[in-house]
């Protein structure tokens, strides 16, 4: 199996746009919160999924490159500084396929 970092897509998960959520307090011990969706039918939010959409907001809000890492390495790259270890590399991309195809 080979991976290609080209087909990696960020795909942000959905959530509900019907009612903004705030979370107050412990979400694991929070009580599950119902709310009514466009067709009638009630659904309960739990303290687990009020938390996991702040934690995904939160992620959201993160830049998906570090831009100074980049900077630093495009740096590197042209004052001839930065070294590859293509051992290291082939180690980390044995490691990833062996963590793969064990799914």
């Amino acid at each position: 199996m080979s991976i290609k970092i080209s087909d990696y897509q960020n795909r942000p998960v959905q959530t509900g746009t019907e009612k903004s959520v705030s979370r107050t307090g412990d979400a694991s011990s929070a009580p599950a919160e119902s709310v009514q969706v466009g067709s009638g039918s009630p659904v309960k939010i739990t303290g687990q999924a009020r938390q996991l959409a702040s934690l995904e907001q939160a992620v959201q809000s993160l830049p998906v490159v570090n831009e100074g890492r980049v900077a630093e390495i495009r740096l590197a790259l042209e004052e001839g500084r930065y070294q590859v270890n293509p051992e290291r590399i082939a180690e980390k991309l044995l490691r990833t396929e062996q963590e793969l195809s064990a799914k």
